[in-house]
């Protein structure tokens, strides 16, 4: 009785998709190591609290502040808001060692060349000018003849008594030749109500609240400053406001003539290191804050860099040349910052990606290719042997065992389903030759 059990197919060989694993895994290895590359470079992400020192409670700066912090919050980002003595106290602050401060509202004019090298300046926000008032019935006085004059200058540490003390130099004078009194604006209010002081200088808003209480008591005069232009074509941080009659209060005609004053800029102000995208988002509160304009400055006048007291960032110089990043007029803040600080990652992994997807489906191609190829080698060399005139029955039966090794071989490849076409055409030629041996060694010839 014949035996009818089944033979079990061959066990295919599967270096082939050892081979595909190294081939793609190998490819995915050094785009990972592209990636892995390319994120050394990429700028971490924009923190989400920083800090500002701002200004005394009530006065302008904090005011402002406040509103920046108001801003910033849409976006998911924490202002914390210092209370200070003033300018001078917030540029310490920013240039300590410990513990810094982000940002800071800095008058101009306050700090030395040497501080002024260490910052990064955002741009100027607002003018400031500066306030004189003096008794109701006191004559009007130039700096210069201020001699002896009890002048209440501003606390120490703030913007009001550095700019006092600089154009009282500018007429030298120094502090021992003026009674400089250093108190608070509320104090100094007082006083020159009382008759204490002879003139009150404050630097500020014309919304400070100090100021209005002093433009509506009868007992007070908000005079100009004599030779305004002279100051401040001699000192670049200054600049000449003119200031109309009734401007500050119609209804009670204050000013109650035409006054000249200087002003200088407020500046907001920020250590080098900090990050781009912050950057471009407080130039933006800033222009949400003082765009529209005040009764200093017409519309669109601030933020800018033409009054910066400081060296202008890189980045806030391309924001007030271009406007807002591309990305961020049109996408949510967050998302748009993690496409621009990842973009840097785009060109190395692209560099890479670009000749792996041209080369990696050729090379594929030819290695599943060349495990069927090879076996025609052989079969052509059986071929070249059955071309010849006469074939000796051993050499014959030599070569029919080849044939049936290299057909038992060819049933153990195994390639992907796209490429079985070629394998079976191999399957066919074996079977081919095969043919031709069968007339090989006997009396018939061979074809």
């Amino acid at each position: 009785m014949p035996d009818i059990r089944r033979r079990k197919p061959p066990k295919r060989r599967h270096g082939g998709r050892w081979e595909t694993v190294l081939l793609f895994g190998g490819s995915a290895l050094l785009l990972a190591f592209g990636f892995w590359l390319a994120l050394q470079f990429v700028q971490p992400a924009p923190p989400k609290e920083i800090s500002i020192a701002a200004g005394a409670p009530g006065g302008a700066y904090i005011g402002y502040a406040e509103a920046y912090r108001d801003v910033l919050a849409r976006y998911g980002i924490s202002l914390h808001v210092e209370e200070t003595n003033g300018s001078v106290d917030n540029l310490e602050r920013l240039l300590r060692e410990e513990d810094p401060v982000d940002l800071a509202l800095v008058q101009g004019g306050i700090a030395t060349d040497a501080e002024r090298e260490r910052l990064s300046g955002l741009g100027s926000l607002f003018y400031e000018p500066l306030w004189l008032f003096t008794p109701a019935d006191a004559p009007m006085r130039p700096l210069n003849a201020l001699v002896g004059a009890r002048i209440g200058a501003g606390a120490e540490g703030s913007g009001t008594r550095r700019l006092v003390l600089r154009l009282l130099a500018l007429n030298r004078i120094d502090g021992d030749d003026a009674g400089l009194i250093a108190e608070p604006a509320e104090a100094s209010a007082q006083a020159l109500i009382t008759g204490d002081l002879d003139l009150m200088c404050m630097v500020g808003s014309p919304d400070a609240p100090v100021l209005r209480e002093l433009l509506g008591h009868p007992k007070v005069r908000l005079q100009g400053l004599p030779r305004a232009a002279a100051y401040a074509r001699i000192d670049p941080a200054l600049t000449v406001l003119a200031l109309p009659r009734g401007v500050l209060d119609l209804a009670q005609d204050k000013p109650r003539e035409d006054l000249t004053l200087v002003a200088a800029t407020a500046n907001l102000v920020a250590r080098p290191e900090l990050h781009p995208a912050l950057v471009d988002l407080l130039i933006q509160a800033a222009t949400r804050v003082h765009g529209g304009g005040s009764l200093l400055a017409s519309p669109g006048t601030f933020p800018t860099q033409r009054y910066s007291d400081f060296p202008m960032s890189p980045d806030a110089e391309r924001h007030y040349e271009q406007g807002p990043p591309f990305l961020q007029r049109y996408l949510p803040f967050w998302v748009a910052t993690w496409i621009d600080r990842t973009k840097v990652m785009l060109l190395p992994l692209l560099a890479l990606a670009f000749p792996l997807i041209k080369i990696l489906p050729p090379v594929y191609a030819w290695r599943v290719r060349r495990r069927i190829l090879r076996w025609y080698v052989q079969l052509r060399r059986i071929d070249a042997e059955l071309a010849a005139e006469e074939v000796p029955a051993d050499t014959a039966a030599a070569l029919r065992a080849r044939l049936v090794q290299i057909d038992a071989d060819a049933a153990q490849i195994d390639v992907p389903l796209g490429y079985t076409d070629q394998l079976y055409n191999l399957r066919l030629h074996i079977r081919l030759l095969q043919q031709k041996l069968d007339g090989v060694g006997t009396d018939a010839p061979t074809q």
